[in-house]
């Protein structure tokens, strides 16, 4: 007997990553690793004394300044870690970087009445970073 051969499937060849969301996910990369040296640099300014901090009272998330100044070294160390995977192109550094980014923006949200501008400045990046990622970054492709 003869068998009725069924139709193969067409398969559509993969398509190209759009280079501009892929410009996004390097940008976001970058300024994952910015953001994570401005953390750093803020972790050993607050390690360096409570004199170059705007000292606020009853404030709810009051720690002392060693205690930030270790919280910021070590969201910094994530950050750079995260960016540095990102650009490796696995779509799990993709995941990663989103949630190192928001863990980054809380830190920073509480860290605020401390140094201000630093952390304004952080949590800008913070929201760029996160929206490149979740927007521009399913081009990435896993290698």
């Amino acid at each position: 007997m003869s068998q009725a051969s069924a139709p193969r499937p067409q398969y559509q060849p993969q398509r190209e990553p759009s280079k501009v969301a892929v410009g996004f996910v390097v940008c976001a990369a970058i300024l994952l690793m910015l953001g994570g040296f401005f953390h750093a640099i803020t972790g050993m300014t607050a390690l360096a004394g409570e004199e170059v901090l705007v000292v606020t009272r009853n404030y709810v998330f009051e720690m002392s300044a060693t205690t930030w100044g270790w919280i910021h070294i070590l969201a910094g160390a994530l950050m750079v870690v995260s960016a540095l995977a990102l650009f490796s192109a696995k779509v799990w550094a993709r995941t990663v970087g989103v949630i190192v980014a928001m863990v980054s923006l809380v830190a920073n949200f509480a860290w605020l009445p401390y140094y201000p501008v630093a952390s304004v400045v952080i949590i800008v990046i913070d929201v760029i970073v996160i929206w490149s990622l979740t927007v521009h970054g399913s081009d990435i492709l896993e290698v």
